[in-house]
């Protein structure tokens, strides 16, 4: 693919040339925006992925290793190395693999090139779930009560065991007990170091009944904040998303100002610019909300707030990176429609295990009100080396029922043969009578 011959308006000189470090679908989806904006781009793929569409939608590819991700897509010297040889000038992380790694960021800053994310510093201060409590606690945010491993008080149980590091379910435990405490330490402590190299732990008080929100926020380099809108984050399977929908549903206009109000001071106290995300509990009946975690990069769901607020989350990250202001007015900031999003994996929809295969056809949906986000072709191999997400199917609709209903006949127009998916889950998911009527939590059963 080749860049656009004319550069739209606002194409500012800086960013000209972005290496994007990462692969799949959300490669591909930051080398779209980037060709809207006239900027070229630069792929990177590792032996498993010499022809994997990614490498085939840049400007030019280049070979950065082996296929384990360590000695690839995790490897900080060979992507700036990369980045290098082929004269990019900025660097955009996507989600997962280096995206939250401070030392990256410095590392690319080092090499003259522009990280397209927030700054090592702001991830330090941010990244860690404790310390980013602590930013919270500062800002004036309600948090969950939380412990040392060592010295949670008999009176707190049922508690949630969590690993300071990372996310996407790993390194979790409920406990119920103090008996259990000691067994739940070791296995998330072993799945936390296996995930994120830092086996570190922390306890916090489990709230039953509580939504999972999540708040969009973009940050300019000329001192503007704002949040765009909220999520709902709250059907879950381990701890790992299933569905996800923007706005959140059953959230007052009051609660909903201040969760995102609150969003945007945490942010400040950190120094976050670019595009990031702020994660809370909250209890619709009473209006209590509780400061979880600050994400420093783009989400794997950002494109249900693009179609429910009619914002390019990834256009603004690139437009923020060289420079521009943000010309976006938070009262004006309002949903235009509803959006829910669903997750492709190649995995058992029981077991979760991933399966991978040969992919031998894909059809997929389309049609108005119908966003697939994938890097889905027929013949490719999907790799057990990296994470079995094969894409994600949003859907928009004037109202909630109607996204969901759009949702759920898209689904059944998924198919892939060669690999066995997940699909069967987020059919039950949405399909759920509490779900229907937004009465669900983070502890609503999605087991079929």
């Amino acid at each position: 693919m080749t860049a656009a011959a004319s550069t739209p308006a606002g194409t500012a000189v800086g960013v000209t040339r972005v290496l994007v470090a990462n692969r799949g679908e959300i490669a591909v989806r930051i080398m779209r925006a980037c060709h809207e904006l006239g900027i070229e781009t630069v792929a990177v793929y590792s032996d498993a992925d010499r022809s994997a569409p990614h490498v085939r939608a840049a400007d030019q590819a280049v070979h950065i290793g082996p296929t384990p991700a360590r000695e690839s897509y995790l490897s900080v010297e060979r992507i700036i190395a990369a980045a290098v040889e082929s004269g990019a000038d900025a660097v955009h992380p996507g989600y997962g693999f280096l995206s939250e790694q401070a030392d990256f960021a410095d590392a690319c800053l080092a090499a003259n090139l522009t990280f397209i994310g927030p700054s090592g510093a702001a991830m330090r201060a941010s990244g860690d779930k404790t310390s980013a409590k602590e930013l919270a606690q500062a800002a004036t945010v309600p948090t969950v009560t939380t412990w040392p491993i060592d010295a949670v008080p008999d009176s707190a149980y049922p508690v949630l065991v969590k690993a300071a590091a990372g996310g996407g379910g790993r390194g979790m435990r409920i406990v119920e007990s103090a008996d259990a405490l000691p067994g739940a330490i070791e296995s998330a402590g072993r799945e936390a170091a296996a995930g994120f190299g830092d086996d570190t732990l922390l306890v916090e008080q489990l709230i039953r009944g509580a939504r999972h929100v999540v708040i969009q926020l973009l940050a300019d380099t000329h001192g503007t904040t704002l949040y765009v809108g909220d999520r709902d984050c709250s059907l879950q399977r381990r701890h790992q998303k299933v569905v996800e929908e923007a706005p959140a549903p059953g959230l007052s206009d009051k609660l909903r100002t201040a969760i995102g109000e609150s969003a945007v001071r945490i942010a400040v106290a950190a120094g976050y610019v670019n595009a990031g995300t702020a994660e809370f509990l909250v209890d619709p009946a009473t209006g209590e909300f509780w400061f979880l975690e600050l994400n420093a990069r783009l989400q794997v769901e950002h494109p249900v707030t693009e179609l429910a607020f009619g914002i390019d989350l990834v256009h603004w990250q690139l437009r923020i990176a060289r420079g521009e202001h943000l010309t976006l007015i938070q009262s004006q900031i309002r949903p235009v429609a509803h959006a829910i999003e669903v997750r492709l994996y190649a995995e058992d929809p029981i077991t979760l295990l991933p399966t991978g295969g040969r992919v031998a056809q894909v059809v997929l949906p389309s049609g108005p009100g119908v966003r697939v986000d994938h890097a889905l072709e027929a013949g490719m191999e999907v790799s057990l080396a990296y994470d079995p997400m094969l894409g994600k199917i949003i859907t928009v609709g004037a109202t909630r029922n109607d996204a969901r209903l759009r949702l759920l006949e898209a689904l059944g127009d998924v198919f892939v043969p060669g690999v066995v998916t997940n699909g069967t889950l987020p059919v039950h998911a949405l399909a759920l009578p509490v779900f229907i009527a937004a009465r669900h939590d983070i502890y609503t059963p999605t087991t079929p």
